[in-house]
């Protein structure tokens, strides 16, 4: 599986590809299959992200989209020296998965 992630241009926040348009949360991030490279290139050209990119995901036994490299799990929810600091996810046990 793999999904787009990158930085949003005006607030630097990190995003993910939900299939249509972009979202703060890795949740509802979809596999792009084949057309990472086109969707990147098309978004990029457009100016609503920068340096878009793709990455290996899995699916989690509740069926929920989960970055499969420590980094990228990491970016999904932001520092992890300041938890205060830390994008507060859609659902409260996704900390359990950063580790």
């Amino acid at each position: 599986m793999k999904i787009l992630t990158g930085n949003d241009l005006k607030s630097g926040a990190v995003i993910w590809w939900t299939g249509r348009d972009w979202s703060i949360h890795v949740e509802d991030a979809v596999d792009v299959g084949d057309k990472a490279d086109e969707i990147m290139g098309r978004e990029e050209a457009a100016r609503r992200v920068n340096v878009p990119y793709a990455i290996d995901a899995e699916l989690d036994a509740d069926g929920k989209v989960r970055p499969a490299h420590i980094k990228d799990r990491v970016r999904a929810l932001g520092p992890t020296v300041r938890p205060d600091l830390t994008l507060k996810p859609a659902e409260p046990e996704a900390l359990n998965w950063v580790i």
